[in-house]
C-alpha cells in the first residue's frame, strides 16, 4: 500500500463552438465532422476540452455522446464546460454537494480548435473508420440490410424519442433488419412508460434489452458477410460488428430511424417533415 503509480497527466485540446447547429444537425453529425477534421489520432493521449456558446444549446443527453466519442480521436478523456445545463442536469441526480472546476482564464492549450456549428452539416462517417466523414448528400441511396439504434452513444431517451418520432406511423422497408437497444435498464423503463417501445414495434423493429448488443458485434444484430449496417454506435472499424467484410455507415439516430423506413440512408426530412417541439 506503499507503493507509487505514474501516471502521466494529459496535454489538453481545446474545441471552441460558435453559433448554433442547424435543423437535424445533431451533436453526434458535429462530434463525427470534428473526427474527420481531427482524424482518429488527432487527440491521441490528450484531453478533449468542449466549450463555447453552441453548447448552451446542446442538451447534457447529446454532450455525452460527444465526450463518449472521445476516445474516437484517440483522446484519454472528453469534458465539456460546466454551465447552467449542467447544473440544471445535476439538480436531483447529485448524491452529494460538488464543487464545479473550469479551466483558469490562463491555462494553456496544446492547441485550440474553433468551430462554426451552423456550418456543419447532416452527416456520417462512411466504413470503415470514423474519421471517414462526409455530408450525408453524399450517401444518400446507399441500400441497407440493418439498422442499429443503440449503445453507450446514441440510445439515450432523448435518442428513443427522436426515433420514435420519425418511426410514429410507418414501417421498416421489407427486406432490412431495424434492432433497437436501449442503453440502459432506467432508459428500458422511461420508453416503455412514454408508449415510445409500442411505437417501435408497431413499426417492425426488435427491441432488446439493454445491452452492448451489436455495437462490437456480440449478439441481436451481428452482420454478416457483404451486409451493410446504418448504425447510431461509435465506431465501424473492420470485424467491427460482425463479419470483417460488413459495412458500418455511422449517424444520429434521427438519420437512422428514417433510413430504416426507406431501406436506403435517407434524410431524416424525407420521413417527417419537422422534428416535434421540445425534440429538435
Amino acid at each position: 500500500a506503499l507503493g507509487e503509480l505514474w501516471f502521466r497527466v494529459p496535454e489538453t485540446l481545446k474545441f471552441v463552438y460558435h453559433n448554433r447547429l442547424k435543423e437535424w444537425v445533431e451533436a453526434k453529425d458535429l462530434i463525427l465532422y470534428v473526427i474527420g477534421q481531427i482524424g482518429v489520432d488527432g487527440a491521441r493521449s490528450k484531453a478533449m476540452e468542449h466549450t463555447g456558446e453552441a453548447l448552451r444549446h446542446i442538451d447534457m443527453e447529446a454532450r455525452l455522446t460527444m465526450t463518449n466519442m472521445a476516445i474516437e480521436a484517440g483522446a484519454k478523456n472528453g469534458i465539456m464546460e460546466f454551465d447552467e445545463v449542467t447544473k440544471e442536469y445535476l439538480e436531483g441526480r447529485a448524491k452529494r454537494p460538488y464543487q464545479p472546476v473550469s479551466s483558469d482564464p490562463d491555462a494553456e492549450y496544446e492547441k485550440v480548435f474553433e468551430f462554426d456549428v451552423e456550418k456543419v452539416e447532416l452527416g456520417v462517417a462512411k466504413p470503415m473508420s470514423p474519421d471517414n466523414y462526409a455530408p450525408l448528400s453524399e450517401v444518400a441511396g446507399t441500400r441497407l440490410d440493418q439498422v442499429f439504434i443503440g449503445s453507450c452513444t446514441n440510445s439515450r431517451i432523448t435518442d428513443l424519442r427522436r426515433a420514435a418520432a420519425v418511426l410514429e406511423n410507418h414501417k421498416v422497408a421489407p427486406g432490412v433488419r431495424l434492432i433497437i437497444t436501449p442503453s440502459s435498464h432506467q432508459v428500458a423503463i422511461q420508453a416503455e412508460k412514454e408508449g415510445l417501445i409500442r411505437t417501435f414495434l408497431a413499426a417492425g423493429a426488435a427491441w432488446t434489452t439493454a445491452t452492448c448488443g451489436a455495437c462490437l458485434g456480440g449478439h441481436m444484430g451481428v452482420l454478416g458477410e457483404g451486409e451493410v449496417c446504418l448504425s447510431t454506435t461509435n465506431r465501424n472499424f473492420p470485424g467491427r460488428m460482425g463479419h470483417p467484410k460488413a459495412l458500418v455507415y455511422l449517424s444520429n439516430p434521427a438519420v437512422a430511424a428514417a433510413s430504416a423506413v426507406t431501406g436506403v440512408i435517407t434524410h431524416p426530412s424525407e420521413v417527417l417533415e419537422k422534428m416535434p417541439a421540445g425534440l429538435a
